[in-house]
């Protein structure tokens, strides 16, 4: 998440079940987010024991899908209210109710209620353009196609989302807490997609095929680092000199994700010493020249000539594509503003409502090994295969050979002025490890087979409610229970209760006798 953190510290494998504040200690941002994450993955984990991959209440199951063929406008489809869950996270698809203004006396009543449903083109996060031939929905007539659900969460700062910034505090002081948002898309794949030969599939067929392509969108990158250690230290752990170590002058939590996916050859990558979290608020857009809203707090956290940024929206954001990184030319300070190397992409940052803004990113050039300088790509870190890359003061990564790349998939690094290194685990010989992405993490969920209008087969899971009536009692207790009842009512019938008749009249006699 791109947040200002000091560094994240929950591991499952750890197996912590809370964090305990002590008295008369600092108080930590990590202790506090140790905590969220161990209750989240406790709460998603059991959720997800209990449910499987996904499914939904029975009786309130969300993400019903309904293909609408385009007679007049293009294809789409209703995405109708309620609950499900992918991977133990709760999913909400019903549409807030819109709120009631206050009538204005010069205009007309407005009756019309927007749909109870959302459609494809309208979900909340997923910002599809009805312009760009990859985001259509493919024609059923000439294939059907499998409608899914892709979810996984994103950090929202005040940035992103003005109403986290408490006013009162001013303009002048920084935002505070920041928040993770859970991102549900709906969105398609074509049979051949899924390695589908069959023109009218089974849910079976179709469910089993979606288990294995999302197997597959599983990372594959591995990356470790580390600060740096002279040549032969393997061999010789003495050998160390003065400047084998983190060399920064203040802590920092280095961020290191890819910008540019696919192969080692495409793919790219892009660092920041404050985890990506060092965002500027756009005001307007004229060319190359944008407006901000803060030039930043200090000069750590502020925009300088040769930056770059990566000019985004919310709705682009959530979209995980790579846009061109762009360099800072020029900065006018009195009026807030910045000269970028070039226009940033059509369609993205033009609307206010969905909240422009810059993010500085801290590399300015290719990493320097063996005498030569590597070219950017888009202004992106191309990423090199089976070598230790610099990233700044003797911090370097390394790439596993033979990975395919993710945008958005990210490593965290927490390097301390104390130590002179980095947060990294290693072996017994103090060898980094290599490690999968601390995110993205993506979940999936097949929804429906689309053959077309009216044809639809659900392929979602439902579960009932665990609560049921109090059970009977068991045989033995009902049987219990009768001779008893047997019992009672015999005693009842029989004045002398099972004595003998003798035994019986002598003691009415004597009752009589003492009655007297």
């Amino acid at each position: 998440m791109h947040a200002d953190l000091s560094r994240l510290t929950f591991r499952p494998e750890r197996h912590y079940s809370a964090v305990i504040a002590q008295q008369g200690r600092v108080q930590l941002d990590a202790d506090a987010n140790e905590q969220t994450a161990i209750q989240l993955h406790q709460a998603r984990t059991l959720v997800a024991d209990l449910i499987g991959r996904h499914g939904g209440p029975r009786d309130a199951a969300g993400f019903r899908i309904e293909y609408v063929g385009g007679r007049h406008e293009i294809d789409t489809l209703y995405i109708h209210g309620g609950r499900y869950y992918v991977d133990g996270i709760l999913l909400d698809a019903n549409r807030p109710a819109p709120g009631v203004p206050v009538p204005d006396e010069d205009d007309a009543e407005d009756t019309a209620e927007p749909p109870a449903f959302w459609t494809y083109w309208d979900q909340p996060d997923a910002f599809r353009d009805p312009e760009k031939p990859g985001d259509r929905l493919p024609s059923p007539a000439q294939s059907p196609f499998v409608a899914y659900l892709k979810v996984w969460e994103r950090a929202v700062s005040a940035a992103e989302d003005p109403a986290l910034r408490e006013v009162a505090l001013g303009a002048a002081m920084p935002d505070t807490a920041a928040r993770v948002k859970v991102v549900w898309q709906v969105l398609s794949l074509s049979l051949a997609e899924l390695a589908i030969d069959e023109t009218d599939p089974s849910k079976e067929v179709v469910r089993a095929a979606f288990d294995k392509w999302a197997t597959a969108q599983a990372p594959t990158a591995r990356l470790a680092a580390r600060s740096e250690r002279p040549d032969h230290a393997d061999e010789d752990p003495c050998l160390v000199r003065p400047d084998a170590r983190y060399r920064g002058p203040e802590n920092q939590l280095y961020r290191v994700e890819v910008h540019a996916g696919g192969e080692a050859k495409d793919a790219t990558f892009k660092w920041s010493r404050e985890n990506g979290s060092v965002v500027f608020p756009v005001d307007e857009l004229d060319g190359t020249w944008v407006q901000l809203a803060s030039l930043g707090h200090d000069d750590k956290l502020d925009l300088d000539v040769g930056d770059f940024v990566e000019f985004t929206d919310t709705a682009y954001a959530s979209r995980l594509e790579a846009l061109p990184l762009l360099r800072v030319e020029e900065l006018d300070l009195p009026g807030r503003r910045v000269r970028l190397s070039a226009e940033p992409e059509p369609g993205v940052g033009r609307l206010p409502h969905l909240n422009p803004f810059l993010r500085r990113w801290d590399h300015h050039e290719g990493p320097k090994r063996k005498g030569r300088t590597s070219a950017l790509k888009h202004g992106a870190v191309a990423i090199t295969e089976g070598e230790w890359l610099p990233l700044e003061d003797g911090v370097e990564v390394y790439f596993a050979k033979g990975a395919g790349y993710r945008t958005g998939d990210h490593w965290i690094i927490p390097a301390r002025t104390a130590t002179g290194s980095v947060e990294w685990p290693t072996d017994s010989a103090r060898r980094p490890l290599l490690q999968a992405p601390f995110g993205i993490v993506r979940g999936f969920a097949p929804l429906a087979l689309v053959k077309g209008e009216g044809s639809t087969v659900d392929l979602r899971y439902a579960f009932g409610p665990l609560a049921s009536s109090v059970p009977a009692a068991s045989e033995a207790t009902l049987a219990a229970e009768e001779q008893a009842r047997r019992q009672e009512e015999a005693a009842e019938a029989d004045p002398s209760h099972g004595r003998s008749q003798t035994t019986a009249q002598a003691e009415a006699e004597a009752s009589e006798e003492g009655n007297r």
